[in-house]
């Protein structure tokens, strides 16, 4: 990160540079603005964290993440368009403008995040790469997959992990692509492959399209760290500002005890001063973003805490019934961590 104003240079050249970069760092969130919504991108359809339910409205924990951005930006969780997106269609739509933030079960890796002129900008669910199996097959370790065929979707981090994994261990599997999560589910599901393989909470979700999810299990084993979240284009540091700390709000509100419920109690009656901090009545941490004062309050009354999201797109009030396990708070046993309002 660039450290703005730390000398005064009196050139006239200089100085007229320095526009140019302020104007395009600020150039997402104008366009958001003015355009009165925000263009999210997500899967094209993967329970628990962006599908479209029966009456057509987007649901899930990447959702919710956009609708927490717009209720900073515009005080309503509403001013989203969502895009479904392929998995070799994301990037693509997000280097060429077509959304201003791509929220997608996207996995942080250094190519992605180094090559392709995009930002990654906060963890919002710690993963890893997991495998499906029938019961009926009695599979107890991954050596036990010898000689097994894999479905997988094409385009993820999940061939490479494979191609890492498998051959060092001596272990023959063969591999059967799809475009879509979808497809992949369909394929294991008619017999075209022995093994699903996927992100373990996407195996989760998948694990519900089939026509007898008890007849499988997710195996214990992970062979990848799988750290997913949102991604921004590169050159606009405001705007990976504005996503990073809409889901550092969210964090630190629950850390805070501050929920969808009492936010309003809190924001009246701070109990102390990082509550007050994080509701907008101390300090100018909005300002600092661009947003209003009130952004973070937005955020929790329209949206909710990360803990209330959580439970309710993928944990325990919602049907794949994730435990919180690493995505539990630090101080909880978890490793979920969010950089201080202060």
């Amino acid at each position: 990160m660039l450290y703005k104003n730390k000398f005064i240079v009196a050139v006239p050249a200089a100085l007229l540079l320095s526009g140019f970069a302020t104007a395009s760092q600020a150039a997402t969130l104008d366009d958001v603005k003015e355009r009165g919504n925000l263009n999210c991108g997500v899967n094209v359809g993967l329970a628990g964290f962006s599908a479209p339910d029966a009456d057509g409205n987007w649901q899930g924990l990447d959702v919710e993440t956009c609708r927490g951005i717009a209720s900073a930006i515009f005080g309503d969780p509403d001013n989203v368009v969502f895009t479904p997106l392929t998995a070799k269609e994301r990037f693509t739509a997000l280097q060429s403008g077509e959304i201003d933030v791509l929220s997608r079960n996207t996995t942080w890796t250094a190519t992605r995040d180094n090559s392709l002129g995009l930002n990654f900008t906060a963890t919002t669910f710690y993963d890893g790469q997991g495998f499906m199996v029938s019961k009926d097959l009695n599979i107890e370790s991954l050596e036990d997959l010898n000689g097994a065929s894999i479905c997988i979707q094409s385009g993820t981090t999940h061939e490479l992990n494979l191609a890492d994994y498998f051959p060092s261990r001596d272990i023959e599997i063969k591999t059967v692509t799809f475009d879509t999560p979808d497809q992949t589910a369909q394929g294991f599901a008619h017999g075209r492959c022995d093994v699903l393989t996927s992100d373990t909470s996407q195996l989760s979700a998948l694990r519900l399209q089939l026509p007898e999810p008890d007849s499988v299990e997710i195996l214990e084993t992970l062979i990848s760290k799988e750290p997913l979240g949102p991604v921004v284009r590169q050159g606009d540091d405001q705007w990976l500002d504005i996503v990073q700390w809409t889901i550092f709000a969210m964090v630190n509100a629950e850390e805070m005890g501050v929920n969808s419920d009492n936010v309003d109690e809190m924001r009246d009656n701070p109990p102390n001063p990082g509550v007050a901090r994080l509701l907008g009545k101390d300090g100018n941490y909005g300002e600092q973003l661009g947003l209003p004062n009130d952004w973070a309050y937005n955020i929790i009354k329209n949206v909710g805490n990360y803990g209330e999201v959580f439970a309710t797109t993928v944990g325990e009030d919602s049907p794949l019934k994730i435990q919180r396990g690493m995505n539990a708070l630090w101080n909880e046993g978890g490793i979920l961590y969010a950089p201080p309002i202060r």
